[in-house]
């Protein structure tokens, strides 16, 4: 019985793997999938929704128990997106230029892909939240509106940045790495006001954007400088944590008086650094991994529908633990993360978070896709998609 499953499935990556360009890195698109798949991960098991009587809230279990910590750094992986999207990004503008499309018409290709899914998530939400205002208490409310427009701070960082792409192909990234340190030893050093930090928003991810522009023109050819990154952060990171005092955890932790990541720190950027330097380490061995078509078909699939994900799976966590309330007080879904048995209790709710998140991706995967064009309508309304198809939209 299996294998009769498994052959259309193998049959369908083997064309997949026929219609991809000789010349892609999937390398690239393997460190957007596992950016993507992290940064989903990581608020799935750092995020709790405990209830409280008739209320909601939000709770970390990093704050209960610090000493998983270390997940945190396993699981925040913006820096890679960044990472591969200045890389993306410069190639893509070079490309345009040398084919004679104008600098607008590149940008609007661009952030119409990224920012298309939103409207339906925030027309969904602003009804939903509405709703809830009648009869749930407020604070909920607040706390569920909260997460899951949460990935849209990142959103607009990430669009900016595109934007400003032409500027930023050749900034060394030492500047905006300087911009983070001043404002950093103004901030904890010189006691400025706390409003100040909000400038690492735009130049702490300046740092890896403009290594993967640096990338994209070849700069970063070799081992030695991504070993350079990868010790370099790791030595920097660890000194901040341990002689400066900064929080060991790289995500935000509720009650906790400093974030790394709200808005970005030092430690956070030289984190960043190390984890880019990791991943050019990989370059190679995620090349060779790729190769097999069954693998490559996984991540082009990921890479296919990347915003949706990213954009819905805090949506499809609370609409199962809402839904399990019908149940009362679940473990691992409503109760305290205050000891290991929540741990194992949410990892089993994963999969019905994944199930959740399915469901999400069918009722909007479309709208990242885009409108289908006019002259070729028909003919996609009476064809299935194909791997070639697949192969033609994952963005390169």
């Amino acid at each position: 019985m299996l294998p009769d499953i498994a052959r259309p499935l193998r049959h369908a990556a083997a064309r997949l793997e026929a219609a991809t360009p000789a010349g892609r890195d999937r390398a690239v698109d393997a460190l957007r999938a596992f950016a993507v798949l992290g940064v989903v991960l990581g608020h799935w098991l750092v995020t709790a929704l405990v209830a409280d009587g008739t209320s909601l809230h939000t709770v970390s279990p990093l704050h209960h128990m610090p000493f998983l910590t270390p997940i945190s750094w396993l699981f925040q992986t913006l820096a890679v997106f960044f990472l591969v999207g200045g890389r993306v990004a410069t190639l893509g503008l070079t490309r345009a230029q040398q084919n004679g499309t104008s600098y607008r018409s590149w940008l609007s290709a661009r952030l119409s892909r990224l920012f298309r899914p939103v409207a339906a998530l925030l027309l969904l939400w602003t009804i939903t939240a509405v709703l809830l205002l009648i009869g749930a208490d407020p604070a909920t409310v607040h706390a569920l509106v909260k997460l899951a427009l949460s990935p849209l701070w990142f959103l607009l960082v990430y669009a900016a940045l595109t934007a400003a792409t032409p500027l930023l192909t050749h900034l060394n990234p030492l500047w905006p790495l300087a911009v983070v340190l001043h404002v950093d030893l103004l901030r904890f050093g010189q006691s400025a006001p706390s409003w100040i930090g909000w400038i690492n928003l735009a130049a702490g991810w300046l740092v890896p954007y403009t290594l993967g522009a640096a990338w994209a023109r070849d700069k970063l050819e070799g081992d030695r400088r991504a070993w350079s990154l990868l010790l370099g952060g790791t030595v920097g990171t660890t000194a901040l944590i341990v002689w400066a005092g900064y929080p060991a955890s790289m995500v935000g932790v509720p009650g906790a008086e400093v974030s790394n990541l709200n808005p970005p720190t030092l430690a956070a950027v030289t984190f960043g650094l190390a984890q880019c330097g990791l991943a050019l380490l990989l370059r190679r061995p995620l090349r060779r991994a790729l190769r097999r078509p069954v693998a490559w078909a996984a991540v082009a699939l990921v890479n296919l529908f990347a915003m949706t994900v990213f954009l819905w799976h805090q949506t499809a966590m609370m609409a199962t633990t809402a839904t399990g309330l019908l149940a009362g007080h679940l473990p691992g879904l409503h109760t305290p993360p205050d000891h290991l048995g929540w741990i194992a209790a949410r990892l089993a709710w994963l999969p019905l978070f994944t199930l959740a998140l399915a469901v999400c991706w069918a009722a909007f995967h479309h709208l990242e896709q885009g409108p289908v064009r006019r002259d070729s309508r028909l003919a996609q309304e009476h064809r299935p998609s194909t791997p070639h198809d697949m192969a033609l939209k994952v963005e390169a």
